[in-house]
């Protein structure tokens, strides 16, 4: 084979790859299957489960949280408060640790779960926005396109790059390690995306819009962020920022 149509040959095969990849994107719609109260005053930054329990971090300078929540009132069972110099972010728990992220101040917070008595707080040299784990690391967003996986003292070990459709996907916020996959929120969008961690590689995109119902919005209500798994039960919930409802999802494949 010649020099020019070999390379016409490897131009068609990486033109049908990217043509794969993207016809391999599934398209889902969130429906939702029951709703619970949500307290309006949460701006959501992290949601998440342990053992059957639900808890959440919540944002705002002189608004900043970790509660402990009941999820059939939404109400608070324990609360921490931050001072008012910090805007908390994402939140998860690896091993016996508590970690939760701020915002700007370049620093995370680690608190001994069982107790939820602090522990130390840990430089952090990015923007903290969301946070999970896969049970080995923990796996952070600064608003790019990248994910940061961390060791326990939130060391970088790893960065995933992730992209849909071929491009570079930014604006990954709130995210959630489920079933092997890492769900992600867009910033400011209603669409949540389910990555590959192997590859980074988005591999369906789940429409969230119509959730809350418009009727129930106000002023301060704001965008889509909060996605959390009980692995105990199967179920998945999402809710957004100040929303009034948190409601359980089931994913519904868009023909």
């Amino acid at each position: 084979m010649s020099r020019p149509a070999y390379i016409l040959f490897v131009a068609i095969l990486l033109l049908l790859a990217c043509t794969a990849a993207v016809a391999q994107v599934r398209q889902y719609r969130a429906e939702a299957v029951k709703q619970y109260p949500h307290d309006v005053t949460s701006y959501t930054q992290g949601l998440f489960f342990e053992n059957g329990q639900m808890y959440e971090s919540t944002g705002q300078n002189g608004n900043s949280t970790f509660r402990k929540v009941d999820l059939e009132t939404g109400k608070a069972q324990r609360r921490l408060d931050f001072d008012e110099k910090y805007f908390v972010e994402g939140s998860t728990v690896l091993g016996n640790n508590l970690y939760i992220l701020t915002w700007t101040s370049r620093v995370a917070f680690v608190y001994d779960f069982a107790s939820l008595t602090y522990r130390s707080t840990l430089s952090y040299p990015r923007q903290g926005w969301g946070l999970t784990t896969d049970g080995k690391s923990l796996i952070a967003s600064d608003g790019s396109s990248r994910l940061y996986y961390l060791s326990p003292d939130m060391k970088v070990t790893r960065t995933l790059n992730v992209k849909l459709h071929g491009k570079a996907l930014n604006y990954l916020n709130e995210l959630e390690y489920i079933d092997g996959k890492i769900w992600a929120n867009v910033y400011t969008t209603n669409m949540v995306v389910v990555i590959d961690p192997a590859t980074g590689i988005v591999e369906s995109v789940i429409d969230c819009s119509g959730l809350l119902d418009p009727d129930l919005r106000t002023a301060d209500t704001d965008v889509l962020n909060g996605i959390a798994y009980d692995d105990t039960s199967g179920k998945i919930y999402l809710t957004g920022k100040n929303w009034p409802l948190l409601f359980e999802i089931r994913l519904v494949e868009k023909k």
